[in-house]
């Protein structure tokens, strides 16, 4: 007979040194995204439309190269690395040597695909110097997987953030400078070549030196087990990317500028309102999955994504109907067409948030490859939808094939996703009663929109905010959750003061 050896208790250093850990990266997100966003206020109306379309699809292939020299290698090398600390030098070597490789092929692939796709020669010559980049950041990076490893976050953060900072300083002296694009791109390679200066003198202080010669025994795996992981990188960026890549070539670079801003936006709510918090719930998530027979885990699945439409809803019909107002204020009269295509692409971003929360709890049950097909579906059907549309609406076309892409990825997810405690069917009518306020909340701030926009946006609120708890949208054990968090948040001793409930205060 024999006993199962209880799992040992995570010590208090270990749990606080963990929060710490968490806490670092997610401020260093936080600014890095901040600043990010910043920049392309700045960038978007000092360039104007066709040259931000060009700098737009530009990024593009970027994106996309870089699933390339990544190869999937990071988190496996932070993985082997924290188990095996004395291997840090040959995994650096192993990296050293296969990631630069493979930054160079990429480079080479991008030049190819932007020649044989036939992108006129300024897209062509931009990419040939933006490609840089993907060299110079590999650099950098095999090294930051490294600091991970080694638990050092604080400095792997403090590098983002002030590289991100760098990066906008640069290449604001070059736009400044009347550089255009190419005061850019020099301002990026020039911060991307500090970062890596700074990430290999951290590592090397921590006592990583690459150790040669070659080891094949590191190496291989590394190529073996990243491929499924760049495999799904590529398609996740291509299918994200490929709205602009099609854009430009067959439409023109205003419109791909028009697109690239909404797109800002779109990435911008999804961030804020979705990453951060499937990052933050992730651990939880894996914890109450456990055997995979605990509802717990269905539960949080089923909260996780009522809640986000639930927040999502508003904000949709808000962009939708001040699309304007949202879009000139920010880069200016020119980009005023983004609004045409904001109003369209705000629904892709809550399909997106819905089907971003599936995806999580398959990536919890281990059955990502479920999602990597899935992807590719949508990235095919994609394709499909802006070849038949583009020609037909335009840019606007190219905003709904997104949609209904990741409508179709929504579908085939739910058709997937199964676990105990979920069952999508059961949350259906609250689901319809929340549209039905949905409607409401749009007519009435339709109705009022040509009064004033504030007015507008007041009485919508209202009617949303009054509407929950009238049409019974959340279910009891909805509102048990929202007093635990209220409880559970700073002040929330003073909300308890006035909001009672039965509820069990166990967290």
């Amino acid at each position: 007979m024999t006993t199962e050896t209880p799992a040992p208790a995570i010590s208090g250093a270990e749990a606080r040194r963990a929060a710490r850990n968490a806490g670092a990266i997610a401020a260093a997100s936080v600014l890095s995204r901040g600043l990010q966003f910043g920049w392309q206020l700045i960038l978007a109306p000092a360039l104007g439309p066709a040259m931000y379309g060009i700098y737009g699809v530009v990024v593009a292939f970027i994106m996309i190269g870089s699933a390339i020299p990544n190869f999937g290698m990071g988190p496996i090398v932070v993985r082997d690395v924290a188990r095996q600390p004395e291997k840090a030098g040959r995994y650096l070597t192993a990296t050293l040597f296969l990631q630069t490789l493979l930054a160079l092929l990429a480079y080479l692939g991008l030049n190819a695909a932007a020649a044989l796709g036939g992108y006129d020669e300024t897209v062509r010559v931009f990419v040939a110097i933006a490609g840089i980049s993907l060299i110079v950041d590999i650099l950098g990076s095999m090294c930051n997987d490294l600091l991970l490893a080694q638990e050092r976050m604080l400095a792997s953060s403090a590098v983002s953030v002030g590289y991100v900072a760098l990066l906008v300083m640069l290449a604001g002296l070059g736009l400044a400078g009347g550089y255009g694009l190419f005061g850019v791109y020099a301002g990026t390679i020039a911060a991307g070549i500090i970062r890596a200066a700074a990430l290999w003198w951290l590592a090397w202080r921590g006592g990583v030196r690459p150790i040669w010669p070659f080891d094949r025994t590191v190496a291989w795996p590394l190529l073996v087990n990243g491929a499924p992981l760049a495999l799904a990188a590529f398609l996740s960026l291509a299918y994200q990317q490929a709205d602009k890549l099609l854009t430009n070539r067959f439409v023109g670079d205003a419109e791909t500028g028009y697109l690239s801003v909404a797109f800002v936006l779109i990435f911008g709510v999804i961030e804020l309102l979705n990453t951060t918090v499937l990052l933050a719930t992730f651990p939880l998530m894996s914890r109450a999955y456990g055997d995979g027979r605990s509802p717990l885990f269905g539960f949080m699945v089923d909260k996780l994504a009522f809640f986000t439409l639930l927040v999502s809803l508003p904000i949709s019909l808000v962009t939708t109907i001040f699309a304007a107002e949202i879009t000139v204020p920010l880069f200016g009269e020119d980009f005023r067409p983004t609004a045409d295509v904001l109003r369209i692409l705000i629904w892709y971003a809550l399909l997106a948030m819905f089907a971003s929360v599936l995806a999580r709890g398959l990536m919890v049950q281990n059955r990502q490859r479920i999602t990597l097909f899935i992807r590719a579906a949508g990235l095919a059907a994609n394709v499909a939808l802006l070849a038949a549309l583009l020609p037909a609406l335009g840019v606007q076309g190219a905003a709904l094939a997104s949609v209904c892409a990741e409508l179709l990825v929504l579908a085939l997810l739910l058709r997937v996703f199964r676990a105990a405690g979920w069952d999508w069917r059961q949350i259906v009518p609250r689901l319809l009663r929340l549209a039905a306020l949905g409607a409401a909340v749009g007519a009435v701030m339709l109705a009022l929109r040509e009064l004033s926009p504030l007015p507008a946006l007041a009485a919508g609120a209202g009617v949303y905010a009054a509407g929950i708890p009238l049409l019974n949208i959340l279910a009891a054990d909805d509102w048990d959750l929202l007093y635990r968090l209220a409880a559970a948040m700073p002040g929330g001793a003073l909300v308890l003061k006035y909001w009672r409930r039965a509820v069990k205060i166990n967290w």
